[in-house]
């Protein structure tokens, strides 16, 4: 009974494709805070870039690419400042920066009881 509340009256192996906008949000979610804190921000940007895409055409192709209501410029703008990213990468106040700094130091780091 609560399988067919969840998924629309369809049992769970009748619906295949249940897991794939979970899949995408979480990834969204989690390439945008990865590309925020600067952690392997060029992948991050690189997996996002299809995502947007995605958006842009299938989203905001339904509703009219220049309605009112319609996102089209918010998504064409973080789909720019994605490939931004993808080409820039990380700056010197990034995750990336700090490990690749401490990378280079080696042992002459603190001694740790």
């Amino acid at each position: 009974m609560l399988e067919r509340l969840i998924y629309g009256g369809q049992s769970l192996s009748e619906n295949n494709t249940h897991w794939l906008p979970i899949f995408i949000t979480w990834l969204n979610l989690l390439g945008g805070f990865f590309i925020m804190i600067g952690l392997m921000t060029r992948f991050m940007a690189l997996i996002q870039i299809p995502i947007l895409i995605g958006a842009i055409i299938f989203i905001n192709g339904q509703k009219g690419g220049f309605a009112p209501e319609s996102e089209l410029g918010l998504a064409i703008l973080t789909l720019l400042l994605v490939v931004f990213f993808l080409i820039e990468g990380s700056g010197p106040l990034s995750l990336d920066a700090y490990f690749q700094s401490n990378r280079n130091r080696g042992s002459q780091g603190r001694n740790l009881p």
